[in-house]
């Protein structure tokens, strides 16, 4: 069985490559454009790209379903609660990274970039369950499709959003062909500034 790092790694080097004219549905073979909406396969833990009649067909999140459609929805959770000694304790050695529950796995599991591209983290539960317990925006999400995107910088109040999980593959996908050295580079700096000014244009907030 693949794993979330196995998952992760075969939807960024999709996206690395060039889609061909007439991208078809995986699931009916119709013909797709180049945006196109997604369903995870929650078993096999893959990412598909469907056409808007099989998207349809997954959108209720209360069915015991084999796959279920990514939603559109980016939200903002200012005054997070969250702060540079927790992340600490959440063992990620970079100020970036995205959480999500795999109901698969029954757990919570994290990634973040790195000079070899997007890793697993060893997340610290017991880290994890304090988060949760002290912000329960963090309920929000839903498992297997919508991810928690954090960014704590090193002197200020961390950036937080709940994004659909295919945003993150893309924006790990970007930022790997980007990153240089330990820390990234400029130009990979340049890339989540830019990318975080989306997310808060295009974002509702959610106070707590």
């Amino acid at each position: 069985m693949s794993t979330p790092y196995d998952v992760l790694t075969r939807i960024t080097n999709n996206r690395q490559s060039s889609q061909p004219a007439g991208q078809q549905c995986e699931m009916c073979s119709e013909s797709i454009a180049d945006e196109h909406q997604h369903v995870v396969n929650v078993a096999g833990r893959q990412l598909m790209c469907v056409c808007r009649g099989c998207y349809l067909l997954f959108t209720d999140s209360h069915a015991q379903l084999r796959y279920r459609a990514v939603p559109d929805r980016y939200l903002s959770f200012p005054d997070f609660a969250l702060d540079r000694r927790i992340w600490e304790l959440l063992q990620i050695p970079v100020g970036l990274a995205f959480f999500f529950r795999n109901s698969a796995l029954d757990r919570t599991v994290a990634f973040y970039p790195g000079p070899a591209g997007a890793t697993e983290s060893d997340l610290e539960l017991e880290a994890w369950s304090a988060i949760n317990s002290a912000d329960p925006r963090v309920g929000l999400l839903a498992d297997d499709v919508e991810a928690l995107l954090v960014r704590v910088p090193d002197d200020d109040q961390p950036d937080c959003y709940l994004v659909p999980i295919d945003a993150c593959y893309e924006f790990v996908g970007g930022l790997r062909m980007l990153w240089r050295g330990f820390d990234g580079g400029q130009e990979a700096r340049e890339f989540i500034d830019a990318f975080f000014d989306q997310l808060a244009a295009r974002s509702t907030e959610r106070p707590r």
